[in-house]
């Protein structure tokens, strides 16, 4: 296998498609290239020489700077609460990020979750394969970069993909996630479905409506679990775990493990967002930045490689029930003649199957759709 795909294999003979045939066809995923001994990464997850050569503009990150950390809690006292919704307007304003603490979610759910990832990526690839599939559509599916064939460059992770947006079969979970680490993965979403919402009460408040707004507005109706598995990489200045992107839903809740990876662009400067025990990742997507007329942000952030491994996460995107027909625009309460509308309305369904079509690597979604 990893001869097929060799990132020996000059310019000359080399056929990008052939080579992510082959790998894809493995069903083996990225971990799959590693296990085979490879020492050199395949030419496919090769970024670019302009790219890497662009990588020396950005300035070297410094943790002088940090993404904020909010403590969620005493969230029901009404003066911390005052004080909460203020810290997520300003994070949401200036960077798209921020952590939270004391969110409600108990660590052994949260490392019921990471286990759960690991032991599925781990098990006997036959297993693995079984659940191997290109529909994005679909309930339960593995795969290594859902834009494979139409990424410039191949992402180093595998990626299981568990949607809740309708209620699941707990029997779909692959067995590696059964019995103690199915239930695990459905409590984790029990959790997570009630922290999303309570950010979007804290969100609703921090643009000056009421509480319920988002909610009502059925942001979080329906999520999906994309759980990441980076696995250790022979040459990780030369590739990226997920590209340059920014979240094409509302909102995304990210659990990781212990090892960095996750960076965020602030004023030129890529900033790694530091694993906190306990605590979770939040970044509003490009939908939030539409519906709330520019005054939050959604803002671009990637993954960078590591040689050791794995690195595990866990995003929760509330990116709305796309499967209906539903329209998003800037929320009326919000503009005004000072601040007229910014973005046209949108069909979720084509503004999702958009993003699925295009993958990670063009311009964000939301330049289709400013007025």
């Amino acid at each position: 296998m990893a001869g097929e795909i060799d990132a020996s294999v000059d310019d000359q003979q080399y056929d990008r498609m052939e080579m992510l045939k082959a790998f894809d066809q493995t069903k083996a995923g990225v971990k799959g290239l590693l296990d085979s001994g490879l020492v050199k990464i395949p030419k496919i997850f090769v970024r670019p020489s302009e790219e890497l050569a662009e990588e020396s503009g950005y300035k070297h990150t410094t943790q002088l700077i940090q993404v904020p950390v909010i403590d969620l809690s005493d969230i029901q006292n009404a003066d911390k609460r005052k004080q909460i919704v203020e810290q997520v307007r300003i994070a949401s304003e200036t960077w798209g990020f921020f952590q939270v603490l004391n969110h409600g979610i108990s660590s052994t759910v949260l490392d019921g979750m990471i286990d759960g990832v690991r032991k599925f990526n781990e098990q006997d690839v036959e297993e693995k394969k079984k659940y191997y599939s290109r529909d994005l559509k679909g309930r339960v599916g593995f795969n290594s970069n859902f834009d494979l064939f139409s990424s410039k460059t191949a992402n180093w992770r595998d990626t299981l993909g568990i949607s809740f947006s309708d209620q699941i079969n707990t029997q779909e979970l692959p067995d590696s996630c059964r019995p103690i680490h199915r239930e695990s993965t459905v409590e984790y979403s029990k959790h997570v479905t009630v922290l999303g919402n309570t950010l979007l009460e804290l969100l609703s408040e921090a643009l000056g409506l009421k509480p319920d707004h988002l909610i009502k507005m059925e942001c979080s109706k329906g999520h999906r679990l994309s759980c990441h598995y980076y696995p250790a990489c022979p040459e990780p200045e030369l590739t990226l775990g997920a590209t340059k992107h920014s979240d094409p839903g509302f909102l995304t809740i990210l659990l990781q493990n212990q090892i960095n990876g996750l960076q965020v662009l602030n004023q030129g400067q890529w900033v790694n967002v530091e694993p906190t025990p306990g605590g979770l990742v939040v970044n509003i997507g490009d939908l939030l930045q539409l519906v709330s007329n520019g005054k939050f942000i959604s803002n671009q952030h990637r993954v960078v490689a590591n040689c050791i491994g794995p690195r595990i996460s866990v995003a929760c995107f509330f990116s709305g029930h796309f499967c209906e027909v539903k329209v998003y625009g800037p929320i009326e309460e919000l503009i005004s003649e000072e601040s007229p509308a910014k973005y046209k309305e949108v069909l979720l369904t084509d503004y999702m199957m958009k993003f699925l079509k295009i993958g990670l690597d063009e311009n964000p979604g939301l330049n289709y759709y400013k007025l």
